[in-house]
């Protein structure tokens, strides 16, 4: 992800200018650190800030939307306005171009109608009121800030131009994409071509206004040296502009340890002095150089001082690293500006550097710094006097009052109840002495809320720590990711995105998790991710990593249900195979009785008993059948006690 666009104030950098993701400029003043202006324009989530740059100063002011009034207002304060004027040109997404008044604290003008795609650079004239910009649209435009329309408009390259400079003497025009060229600008015709870098060049600037052989007759151009760096590169170009065309490449190169985000020099103006370098790092480091350009150097040149800055450790905590955002000479060459913390609230701090140590660690305690910002701030709000029989609100919770307490007194309750053998307060004394704080009211439960969950979240994403994203993104709670999700900034959403990705390569059981942070992100800031430009390159490993998995979906829903058949299966047959044998010796046989039986019994009986049991046998029959007559009666509806009726049958 690039680096938000920043850019300090041409006269002795009072004033720095940082944008950020969501389209906010803020301005801030380097002095105290105090943030002075905070623009957001209309249309600052679809056309983000992408490039910064302040006007020189001797520029003229562009017209506002009230002209007239506005040449009558400068002809009356005449000098004064040209002393304060700062102009701030941004360039957005969409192509257009904003020049924001700091002094009005408001827009002056837009520049629309001269590029089609992403603005990547903006450069000031130094003497006329002419601005420089160039676009992924392959155009370097030439505008009248006067008039707010294009004056001149060419074709820069066969892709897209990343960075402008223009010459000391204001006749030249260095672009760059991938090769570098430098242009006439009276007749737009490319004057020298230079080697360029592997990858799209990111910062141009002159080093020197002078040419280092004196006793040649001086052009304006030929001889001098100018600075190039690219992204994802490691190694900062020197160049010098020669009068035969032969010589393409760099003159010599400095250095880094990482790619580099800010760079600022000292203009050498004669011959012995030397040019110094500050390249701020994408790890956070600075990066100091020295040298005198004096030629050919084929080894590249390291830094002659490595500044970082660091928290103080204690026995709790260890030292933590402070990224470095920015850094500026001041007018002395000798001290520098360093801009460093959080990208929302910097801490901008002057500082004086001795680079003959070759590494310096600077330790700030930021949240004391802050702290003490914020106090200093809260004193100069002047509090009436208030007797005490005055009854205050206190905010948060309808209906509570309490009253105003003098500090004396508090510091006397304290006093009185630290000393021994003092008799106890009453517990209706204690209950009126209470002073609710809503902020210090727990939930119930004791568990951590979403607020406190998202800023854990946007803190592990600035400072890469693994324990506090673990700790966040194993929630499996669905309403605490969507909320979470929903409370967080947005210049951390692609951040967010990134890391996700990253945990969805590892073992199925994160990606089961990671699944439920990228439906909340996709659903609640699907309206800010469709506004960026470069959506595809940003989601392409993401889009890739999806498509490899849901690639194997049907073949591995096949084996699954090929798998569950066989399991079921098996398990059919294990199941048949442990079931005991069923004993299938009848309890009950119940047999119908024939003819054949019958005779067969008969005949069995005769043979077996003799005629006395036979005899027998006969008196048990009868006395049987008269027992079935009796049972059929009575089922009948005949009684043994209703004796007429069985004489009239008889």
């Amino acid at each position: 992800m690039a680096a938000p666009p920043c850019a300090f104030s041409p006269r002795g950098c009072r004033l720095f200018a940082s944008a950020g993701p969501d389209g906010r400029l803020r301005v801030w003043d380097t002095t105290g650190s105090r943030l002075q202006h905070e623009y957001v324009p209309s249309a600052h989530l679809s056309a983000a800030c992408t490039c910064l740059a302040w006007a020189p100063a001797g520029a003229r002011q562009p017209p506002s939307k009230d002209g007239p009034q506005r040449k009558k207002r400068k002809s009356e304060v005449g000098g004064e306005v040209d002393k304060q004027l700062d102009i701030l040109a941004i360039g957005t997404a969409v192509g257009s171009i904003l020049l924001y008044s700091t002094v009005k604290g408001e827009l002056q003008s837009k520049l629309d109608g001269g590029h089609d795609s992403r603005v990547n650079c903006v450069r000031w004239h130094q003497e006329s009121c002419c601005l420089y910009s160039c676009s992924d649209d392959k155009h370097i435009v030439e505008w009248n800030t006067q008039t707010c329309k294009v004056k001149c408009k060419w074709k820069g390259d066969n892709s897209s131009v990343t960075c402008l400079c223009i010459s000391p003497d204001g006749k030249m025009l260095l672009s760059a994409g991938r090769t570098i060229k430098l242009w006439d600008l009276e007749t737009k015709e490319v004057y020298r071509h230079f080697t360029g870098h592997a990858t799209s060049v990111s910062s141009l600037m002159f080093t020197t206004v002078k040419p280092t052989n004196e006793s040649k007759p001086f052009d304006g151009i030929t001889g001098l040296y100018f600075l190039s760096g690219a992204i994802h590169d490691r190694l900062l170009s020197v160049w010098q502009i020669r009068s035969d065309r032969k010589e393409k490449n760099a003159v010599m190169s400095f250095t880094v340890t990482d790619e580099p985000t800010f760079v600022d020099l000292t203009v050498s103006e004669v011959k012995e002095e030397p040019v110094k370098l500050a390249v701020v790092c994408r790890d956070g480091q600075l990066h100091l150089f020295e040298h005198i350009l004096n030629g050919y150097c084929k080894k590249p040149l390291t830094s002659n001082c490595t500044v970082q800055i660091a928290t103080p450790g204690d026995e709790d905590s260890t030292p933590k690293p402070v990224p470095i955002l920015a850094a500026a000479f001041c007018t002395d060459k000798q001290s520098l500006l360093l801009v460093y913390g959080n990208a929302l609230q910097p801490i901008i701090e002057k500082v004086s550097l001795s680079t003959s140590e070759s590494h310096i660690c600077l330790v700030r305690d930021i949240q004391k710094v802050l702290s003490l910002k914020t106090d200093a701030a809260v004193t100069k709000v002047k509090t009436p006097v208030v007797n005490s029989d005055a009854k205050v609100l206190v905010p948060g919770i309808p209906g509570h009052s309490t009253a105003v307490k003098t500090p004396a007194l508090g510091k006397e309750k304290k006093k009185n109840k630290r000393k021994p053998g003092e008799t106890e307060e009453s517990i209706e004394e204690r209950l009126g002495a209470l002073d609710i704080d809503v902020s210090k009211v727990k939930t119930p439960g004791g568990l951590p809320q979403t607020d406190s969950f998202a800023v854990l979240l946007v803190q592990g994403l600035e400072s890469n720590d693994a324990e506090i994203l673990n700790k966040v993104l194993n929630t499996r709670k669905e309403n605490i990711v969507k909320n979470t999700v929903a409370r967080m900034p947005i210049h951390a959403v692609i951040p967010l995105l990134h890391e996700l990705t990253k945990r969805l390569q590892g073992n199925p059981y994160s990606a089961s998790l990671m699944v439920r942070w990228l439906k909340s992100v996709f659903t609640v800031h699907a309206s800010y991710l469709s506004t960026l430009p470069d959506l595809i390159p940003q989601l392409g490993m993401l889009y890739q990593l999806m498509e490899s998995r849901v690639k194997t979906l049907q073949k591995l829903s096949r084996l699954h249900g090929r798998l569950f058949i066989l399991v079921t299966q098996v398990a059919a047959s294990q199941a048949v195979q442990d079931v005991p044998e069923v004993n299938q010796t009848a309890k009950l046989v119940y047999e119908d009785e024939s003819s054949e039986e019958e005779g067969s019994d008969d005949e069995m009986i005769a043979d077996k008993d003799s005629d006395e049991n036979w005899d027998e046998d006969e008196e048990k029959e009868e006395q049987s059948d008269e027992q079935d007559m009796t049972v059929e009666k009575e089922i009948n509806g005949d009684s043994d006690l209703e004796p007429e009726n069985e004489s009239e049958e008889e």
